[in-house]
Order: C-alpha cells, then sequence, then structure tokens
C-alpha cells in the first residue's frame, strides 16, 4: 500500500486537535516533502524518523515520499509527531497493516537508534483524544505515569519503534509496571507549626485561603514572610480530581510535572525570582508559547518576594490575570490562553534598608525614602490587593517559648468548613469565593447587618475608604463571618476586615 494515515493531536495552549498524518510513497526522483505548517522541530522529524528506521532494521524507500499534515491551517509544533510519521511510513511501504492502526492516537519522540522518548503534554492531549472519542493511545513509556491518569484512555506505553512494531503486529505488550492513577499525594514537608508566633500573619493567611484574596506581607527581613507564604497551599483544601487533573495538565506542558508529580492534590506554590521577566511571568515564546508562572500557579499560589525590586511593568503584567482568571497570549503563530486563576501573595521589606518597624528599630530611612519605595507597588496593583498585614520579628519570649502552634491540618479543617459554608451560600451562582461575589450582589443580597454597612457608609463618605476598598471590605467580612461561624458579617467581622484591608500605615 503506498497510502497511509496515522493519528495524532497537536496542542494550542492547552487546546488538542486530531491531526491526520498522511504518507504517499509514489514514484519519481526520490525526495521527503512535509507538508502542513510544521515548526522547525517537526521538519527536522526526517533525519529523526530515517535513522530510528534504519537502526531499527527496516530500509527507507528510496522513492518520493510526502507527508501531509491535517487540518492543513492549523500549526503543527513539537516532536511528538516522530512516531506516527514512522508508523505511516511502514504501513505505506506494507511493513504494517494500516487496519491494525484504525482508531489510536500515537504520541512520542524517537531517538535515533528507535528507542521512545518523552514528549511534553501528553496529559491534555490524551485528555483531548477522549473527547473526541478515542479510547486507545500508544505513548512513550516515561509519559504513562500522567496517562494512566485519564481513565477512559488505554494507554500503552512503549520503549521503542520496535515494541511498538510487535505490538501492532501481534497484540503483545511489553511488561510495564503497574500504575495506578487514583491516589492523590496529600503529605508536605513543611507545617504551619513550624512557624513561631506571627499570630495576625497566620490569622490573615487564614482569612485568604477562606475567601481567596490576595496578601501583602510587609516586614523587616528574616521575620518569617517567606515561611508562611510557603505554607499556605497546606492549608488549603486538598484539589478536587478534576482540578488536579487541570493543574498537572498545566505543567505537562511546561515539561515539569514530574517535579510536582502526575496527580498531586495539594495545590502548586510557585515563587518566581524578583529578577523575572515579564514573558516568563504570564507566559510566552517565539515557537511555542508556553505558560508563565501565572499559569503554573493555577489553583495554587503565585508568591513573589521582594515584591518593590520587580523590574518596571512585571507587577503590572499581572492586573489582567489578577482579573479574569487567564491569560491570552498572542504571537506570529496564533493566539494561546491558559487559566491562571491563582491567590497572590507578595512580600516586601518595610523601606530600603528594611529595618524599619513598629517597634523602634534603627532604621536610617527618612519618610519620603520609604514612601518611594513602596510606591514601585503601583496603585492599580495595590488596590487588587485585599489583605495587608505588617510580619513583625518574634519576640523574645515567644523565641524561648516551646509551645507550637496550630498546626496545618487543623487549619486546614477551619478553612474547608468555611469554605463548605460559603459554598452552600453561593449554590447555584456561577462563583463559589468570597473574594468574586460581584459588586451588585454585595450591595443587595450579601450585604453585611446595618450597623456594619452603616459603619462602612461612614468611612466611604469620609473618604477614608474607596468605592473598590468598600467592596473588598465587604467581602473580607463574609470570608471573616465564615471563619467565626457567622451566618452575615456583624460590625466586628466587618471592622476585623477593614483593619486586614486598610491597616498598613505604611501604604496611606
Amino acid at each position: 500500500m503506498a497510502l497511509a494515515r496515522i493519528r495524532t493531536l497537536t496542542l494550542v495552549g492547552l487546546e488538542g486537535h486530531v491531526v491526520d498524518i498522511e504518507v504517499d510513497i509514489s514514484e519519481g526522483l526520490p525526495g521527503y516533502t512535509l507538508l502542513g505548517l510544521p515548526d522547525t522541530a517537526l521538519t527536522e522529524s526526517r533525519d529523526r524518523v530515517r535513522s530510528a528506521l534504519v537502526n531499527s532494521g527496516f530500509t527507507w524507500p528510496n522513492r518520493r515520499v510526502t507527508v501531509s499534515l491535517s487540518p492543513a491551517w492549523l500549526p503543527k509544533k513539537g516532536s511528538n509527531f516522530d512516531l506516527p510519521i514512522a508508523i505511516a511510513l511502514l504501513v505505506a511501504t506494507g511493513e504494517l497493516e494500516q487496519k491494525n492502526c484504525e482508531e489510536i492516537i500515537f504520541l512520542g519522540e524517537l531517538g535515533l537508534d528507535g528507542s521512545l522518548r518523552f514528549v511534553r503534554g501528553v496529559l491534555p492531549a490524551l485528555l483531548a483524544a477522549t473527547r473526541e472519542g478515542f479510547h486507545r493511545a500508544i505513548i512513550p513509556s516515561s509519559n504513562r505515569e500522567e496517562a494512566v491518569l485519564v481513565r477512559q484512555m488505554q494507554s500503552i506505553g512503549a520503549t521503542s519503534l520496535l515494541s511498538v512494531i510487535h505490538f501492532l503486529s501481534t497484540g503483545e505488550r511489553e511488561k510495564e509496571e503497574l500504575l495506578s492513577g487514583n491516589d492523590f499525594s496529600d503529605s508536605s514537608a513543611i507545617d504551619l507549626s513550624d512557624v513561631i508566633g506571627q499570630i495576625p500573619a497566620r490569622f490573615a493567611s487564614e482569612i485568604a485561603a477562606i475567601g481567596g484574596h490576595h496578601i501583602l506581607f510587609i516586614g523587616p527581613p528574616g521575620t518569617g514572610k517567606t515561611m508562611i507564604a510557603e505554607r499556605i497551599p497546606t492549608i488549603l483544601p486538598p484539589l478536587s480530581h478534576e482540578r488536579a487533573l487541570e493543574v498537572s495538565a498545566i505543567h505537562s506542558v511546561a515539561g515539569i510535572l514530574e517535579k510536582r508529580g502526575a496527580l498531586s492534590s495539594i495545590a502548586p506554590f510557585i515563587a518566581p525570582h524578583h529578577t523575572t521577566t515579564a514573558p516568563a511571568m504570564v507566559g510566552g515564546g517565539v515557537h511555542i508559547v508556553r505558560p508563565g508562572a501565572v499559569s503554573l500557579a493555577h489553583e495554587g499560589i503565585l508568591f513573589i518576594d521582594e515584591a518593590p525590586e520587580c523590574s518596571s511593568g512585571v507587577l503590572d503584567s499581572l492586573r489582567q490575570p489578577l482579573e479574569s482568571g487567564t491569560v491570552t497570549i498572542s504571537r506570529s503563530t496564533g493566539t494561546t490562553t491558559y487559566p491562571a486563576n491563582f491567590l497572590l501573595v507578595l512580600a516586601a521589606n518595610p523601606c530600603p534598608c528594611g529595618k524599619y518597624s513598629g517597634r523602634g528599630r534603627s532604621c536610617r530611612c527618612s519618610s519620603l525614602q520609604i514612601r518611594r519605595y513602596l510606591q514601585k507597588l503601583s496603585g492599580p496593583l495595590l488596590d487588587r490587593i485585599d489583605i495587608r498585614t505588617f510580619v513583625e520579628a518574634p519576640t523574645r519570649t515567644e523565641m524561648a517559648s516551646r509551645e507550637i502552634g496550630e498546626s496545618s491540618s487543623t487549619v486546614r479543617k477551619r478553612v474547608m468548613a468555611a469554605r463548605a459554608a460559603s459554598a452552600e451560600r453561593f449554590s447555584g451562582l456561577p462563583w463559589k469565593l468570597n473574594s468574586r461575589i460581584p459588586p451588585r450582589e454585595l450591595r443587595s443580597r450579601f450585604a453585611a447587618e446595618k450597623s456594619a454597612m452603616a459603619f462602612l457608609h461612614t468611612e466611604l463618605d469620609s473618604e477614608r475608604l474607596s468605592a473598590r476598598g468598600f467592596h473588598k471590605v465587604l467581602r473580607l467580612s463574609w470570608s471573616v463571618a465564615d471563619q467565626k461561624g457567622h451566618q452575615i458579617p456583624n460590625k466586628d467581622d466587618v471592622e476585623i476586615a477593614y483593619l486586614l484591608r486598610e491597616g498598613m500605615e505604611l501604604l496611606q
């Protein structure tokens, strides 16, 4: 048979598209033509496939070979096309039968010796294949850990081109290590009980976890800002199976899934350095648009230490993802959208020297220097931060105490109970977190008690609170009320929320 057709997938962001690979071998001068908007990695597949076939004991057809990738308008990229092109060539030369390759998705990069190597994005590709009605796939064995998470797909791992050919000819599979996609990883080496003292910062972190509120820690170096931020994922509720799959799919596209684990239920924690660039933060690339830090932190924490030291424009690039929960990247090859629903945690020193403190530390910075330093955090971004709290150094008494603070599991139980209360309250509504309540609903259905609303209106009239701050405090008050078990925020809840939102004198 001189014509063959094999199926594979290509990814545009997290969206998978089925691609038909057609190979035609005809008379004429020997040559190889690849059609269908391939990128550089795909164009180079000819030499990889040729060496893999020859080193596996097969011959390269000494005729005119035409490989067409359909749909032709869709850009194709990556090395995962190597295996399906090789299989299509073998079908076209009569080494394999077309009927044995029907309704199978092929993915994999070939080594020159015919070995199958790890490729990125297998998890979202297989999820897309199941939506298209496919239920069998042949993939590299090194990708099976993520592939078994797609329960509707029979994923067949292979270590080489020869093992794939043997399976298609006889139905016999390689011996594979038994893997299960049903286990959630719910262990962490860090715990909130490691933090000494810091009761206000711990409380602020708990409220942030309950309502999904963004938070800013300000304090001298070495007071525990980073330590507390790293432990916020341990008090967040475990990710559901669907959300864990979505998070793993993003990390699979980025090629870092092995660092996190195939199906970890712990919210991701991403901490880019303050010298990172805007494309690294939001995502980008020339030929392949990869997810940035905001997408890798989807359903988890994006932590930026030394926030005022970030380059101009980097922090402001977070404003659009903070509002929409997605990030759209446009390049010459097309437009890609990645999810970016994260909880932003910022940490900053109170002044250039870092020694300013309410306890009278020796700070040599002038009030103008302090103001200019904190003004590096732009007003529009700062206005999107719900909670601002000062982190003081632990006292001598706290350092000498042998009393251990609450553990992450204890705090997590309260967070889960509070979130369950809010989920019941928002049943049938398009949002589930207090931080997502629309302004119109806050002024009507989800208003606080009359005395609490009167307090807020007084602050608004005296111009100590902006319109956006008014709604932010109301949303925060619902999280405080849920933490305390109140059905509706009272005046005390609103006052606590007001202090969490506006209590930082340095930022006023």
